[in-house]
């Protein structure tokens, strides 16, 4: 490998010749090749000499280059400066491989100077909608719903922390042994969870929510099967009509992505406040102002929690709050919000179904420590909730809205509720995919039925509530 060795060292390979970096014959999963889908394929098939290959010619870059010089330069030109410093590497040092192999071997080296290591080729793929790394060895994707392992793996544990703080820091956050767990996002608005030892004991855990690239909209949700057009129509109604509301679900079930789809319909000259742990929201509008929680500092001060962003946004003049996840006692804040003239707001919260999502509501209230009767809190969210849409991942993978559920007020204790859709699962196919049907539950005349048609959507929701009727037919 010694460059005063004489010899050309070889490019690893399998033993019988072939280089272990050759593109292999069907890439990780099915779908167009794109140099994407290659390079995550290729990752599989390295060997440790491909890594030992890859870490002398980056220790050689590292003690070559000028990272004060290279930080001042555009991310092209920096591209530019790492490769043609790699290629007198890789001659200087006599190694033996092809062009493309040498192609690929520079983008591995410019994505762990530049960018995010082994992660890149997955965060460029639009079908990824999680990257969960336990480790620096073990790498998981979820496509198309379903969890696989990828071939990918990090050269060791501390070249996975550096990534890990990479990331955070853009956002002036950071992830260390004093400070081992950590909320981000990635420039593009993905979401990320680090943990890192001495919390994660087999070395850091990095869990990435992608973003896809287009925005996906709710006639989209309804070509996918996740509500048919008829239930569209009246979430279409729903988010016109500043309809109080809260999505409700599991963890991946979709929530935000359905979030994002309502605020669609929101008009242009509202002025929108978006409060969130970690900002993946993309509204649209024009006026929108997004505020950002913020962790302690290492003395334990300067947090900003998200019931003093709730409570910051009433001094704002906004005409919708949108809360990115309800978790704690700020549920309190949201629903005054809602009963006091901000109509049209709307959050989300995990919970199973639109009554455990209203019972976490008033948990939530219950132990941020506010000393109200039970029925004073059922009140409050009876006056300020209008409908709660539930969504759920199956377990085929596949992501559904099995309720939109109007709250309706009190019976003595109790708070009352009325479906308007249902989903009924049926069965399961050949291959697993779940068998289902969305049927209306034949309300003819809902409670924000005066509300819609204040806001001139009085026939869109006639209209869809009777196709859904239609639409039913026999079970």
């Amino acid at each position: 490998m010694d460059a005063g060795s004489g010899g050309r060292t070889p490019f690893p390979s399998d033993g019988l010749g072939a280089p272990l970096v050759s593109p292999p014959t069907a890439p990780v999963n099915s779908g167009p090749r794109t140099a994407a889908h290659i390079a995550s394929a290729v990752d599989s098939r390295r060997s440790e000499s491909y890594y030992e290959v890859k870490g002398t010619i980056f220790g050689a870059l590292i003690e070559a280059i000028d990272l004060a010089q290279l930080a001042r330069l555009d991310a092209d030109s920096a591209r530019e400066e790492i490769r043609d410093i790699v290629n007198e590497i890789i001659a200087i040092k006599n190694i033996v491989m092809s062009i493309s192999e040498q192609e690929e071997l520079l983008d591995d080296i410019c994505n762990d100077v530049l960018g995010f290591g082994p992660l890149e080729p997955l965060l460029s793929r639009d079908d990824i909608s999680d990257v969960m790394v336990n480790g620096s060895g073990t790498v998981y994707i979820e496509v198309a719903g379903k969890i696989q392992k990828t071939g990918i793996r990090f050269r060791d544990n501390q070249q996975l922390l550096n990534i890990c703080q990479r990331i955070v820091s853009q956002i002036g956050r950071r992830v260390d042994e004093s400070s081992p767990i950590c909320d981000a996002r990635l420039p593009d608005g993905s979401r990320v969870n680090a943990i890192v030892p001495p919390l994660a004991i087999d070395g850091p855990a990095l869990t990435i929510r992608k973003f896809k690239k287009h925005k996906l909209t709710l006639d989209q949700l309804v070509k996918f099967g996740t509500i048919t057009v008829q239930g569209g129509d009246i979430l279409k109604v729903i988010g016109r009509s500043r309809v109080n509301t809260i999505i409700s679900g599991g963890t991946g079930s979709g929530k935000t992505t359905l979030l994002n789809c309502l605020t669609q319909f929101i008009d242009d000259d509202e002025r929108i406040i978006t409060c969130e742990d970690a900002a993946e929201l993309q509204l649209q509008q024009p006026h929108v102002v997004r505020l950002e929680t913020r962790p302690p500092n290492l003395e334990g001060e300067g947090q900003v929690t998200m019931r003093e962003l709730v409570r910051n946004c009433l001094r704002m003049r906004p005409e919708r709050i949108i809360v990115g996840e309800v978790r704690g006692p700020e549920a309190f804040d949201l629903l005054q919000a809602m009963n006091t003239g901000h109509d049209g707001s709307m959050g989300t919260l995990h919970a199973n179904n639109p009554r455990e999502a209203l019972s976490r509501m008033e948990s939530m209230i219950t132990m941020g420590g506010f000393s109200l009767p039970s029925r004073t809190i059922r009140e409050m969210i009876c006056a300020s909730v209008d409908v709660v849409i539930q969504v759920a991942r199956l377990r085929d993978g596949s992501r559904r809205i099995t309720h939109i559920t109007e709250v309706m007020g009190m019976e003595g204790e109790v708070i009352i509720t009325q479906d308007l859709f249902l989903y009924d699962m049926m069965g399961e196919d050949e291959k697993g995919n779940i068998i289902g049907r969305h049927r209306s539950t034949g309300i003819g005349r809902p409670r924000f039925w005066d509300r819609a048609r204040y806001y001139g959507e009085e026939k869109r929701l006639a209209i869809a509530l009777d196709a859904a009727e239609a639409a039913n037919g026999p079970a």
